[in-house]
């Protein structure tokens, strides 16, 4: 073995080996697969010996060979197959370790990052930012191994100023300088003012009458008229691209119906406290809303199915599970996670997936979106009164929540303010009749106005 009391370090590009290049014969090339630390140092003495590079080799000094690495597009999911290189957050020269983020890839659903799977220093970006790459593409070559350079304290001048704040400090000086002589010029040309004698050949001002000078400013607006022209990011497209499927395939209906919160909000404040120092889970209005479509589904079960086959779909898929996505707003935009087997969860259980999915906002993986048999999109948390929710294909409805207000409703002849909520529910007709639809949604009504009927 090699020694470890060495201090110099001797580099060696496998990419140059007379071996890889079917120059040499008196070495063999799985000689360099390896870290050199693993090879006595006679072998690699008689290599130096015999290799027609020329090399300064310190035979008492640690031996590492510093291999070239082409990295290329990893495996994201597989629906996908290609994205869009958004942004290398390492540049030619830096040295990276290992697991350390390069490159992020911008997909149809997700950002992907490309992580080094070793530590070394980026030599050559083999893609542009903006440019569409393929899975298994080459992405970008780097050199193994290496240690990370130390930042260098900033230089400073003979009297001990640093270098960068004294050039600032003359830049600011030079402007000073400018903006004095401008000003003086600007002073030299100003026109004699109204108190001092005009000269005798100049023409007389003329005065503007007032209707023209209100008719010349009636439509004209001051302001600036700029515009930006954004390439869409590929989520964004491929949000398009779903929404006008969506509406182009599904014979789209909406249904709606309105709920009083009140026993709801009732229970939550009595369990609340109680529920989060047991299991550490918040409890919302989430977990009663999915617990409620699940069990209506029983009833309605064209409601957790969907259409599947050519042209347009020839056979119904009917479910015993319920997959259910949950939508959430990024700025990038909606995502879909999935809550798989939700019909075997109950309120906490429901609580903590969607807390997990949370969590993990900006780490979503395609896995964590793929599938889904039922949508509830919670417009209300921005504030939206009533609203149509489009169906995500190939699902078959989509409900949606809205905001909590405080409304006159008629009880038992008498008019009381209550906590409402408008319900929406869009459905493909295709499949769901509308009888279904409205008893669906008006027994998700009543399980969230009287919760104790889900404990059943």
């Amino acid at each position: 073995m090699l020694s470890r009391r060495a201090t110099s370090v001797f580099s060696y590009n496998f990419l140059s080996c007379p071996a890889r290049l079917g120059r040499c014969h008196s070495c063999s090339r799985c000689l360099f697969k390896s870290t050199a630390s693993s090879r006595s140092l006679p072998t690699i003495r008689t290599f130096l010996k015999t290799c027609s590079i020329p090399i300064r080799f310190n035979p008492s000094a640690q031996v590492r060979f510093y291999a070239d690495k082409v990295i290329k597009v990893p495996q994201m999911a597989e629906s996908l197959t290609e994205g869009t290189l958004k942004q290398w957050t390492k540049q030619v020269g830096d040295y990276v370790e290992r697991d350390e983020e390069v490159a992020t890839i911008e997909t149809d659903k997700i950002d992907v990052s490309v992580n080094s799977p070793e530590a070394g220093t980026i030599k050559e970006h083999l893609a542009k930012e903006e440019d569409t790459v393929q899975v298994g593409q080459d992405l970008f070559r780097m050199e193994l191994g290496g240690e990370s350079p130390k930042e260098s304290p900033a230089k400073e001048d003979a009297n001990g100023q640093p270098r960068e704040a004294l050039e600032v400090s003359k830049g600011e000086q030079q402007k000073q300088k400018k903006d004095t002589a401008v000003a003086s010029k600007e002073k030299q040309n100003e026109p004699e003012r109204s108190g001092k004698k005009m000269d005798k050949n100049s023409p007389p001002p003329q005065e503007s009458t007032p209707h023209e000078s209100s008719t010349a400013n009636a439509f004209t607006g001051i302001g600036r008229r700029d515009e930006r022209r954004v390439k869409m990011n590929r989520m964004r497209l491929r949000i398009a691209e779903r929404l006008k499927e969506s509406q182009n395939t599904a014979a789209s209906l909406t249904t709606f119906n309105e709920v009083d919160m009140s026993n709801l909000m009732e229970m939550r404040s009595l369990y609340k406290d109680e529920i989060l120092k047991k299991t550490g889970v918040k409890l919302g209005f989430m977990s009663a809303f999915t617990k409620a479509v699940i069990l209506s589904m029983r009833d309605i079960p064209a409601i957790n199915a969907s259409i599947e086959g050519p042209n347009g779909g020839d056979t119904i898929v009917y479910r015993d599970y319920v997959d259910m996505s949950i939508a959430v707003a990024t700025p990038k935009g909606l995502v879909t996670p999935v809550i798989r087997n939700a019909e075997t969860l109950d309120f906490v259980g429901i609580e903590k997936a969607i807390a997990e999915l949370e969590a993990r906002d900006g780490r979503l993986t395609v896995e964590d979106m793929a599938g889904g048999t039922f949508t509830i999109s919670n417009g209300g948390v921005f504030g939206s009164l009533m609203g149509t929710p489009i169906i995500n294909l190939p699902q078959t409805a989509v409900l949606g929540l809205h905001a909590i207000k405080d409304r006159p409703i008629a009880i038992n002849g008498q008019v009381a303010v209550r906590p409402m909520m408008y319900l929406a529910l869009t459905y493909d007709h295709r499949l769901v009749d509308g009888r279904e639809a409205v008893t669906f949604l008006k027994m998700v009504k009543e399980y969230i106005e009287d919760p104790r009927k889900m404990l059943l």
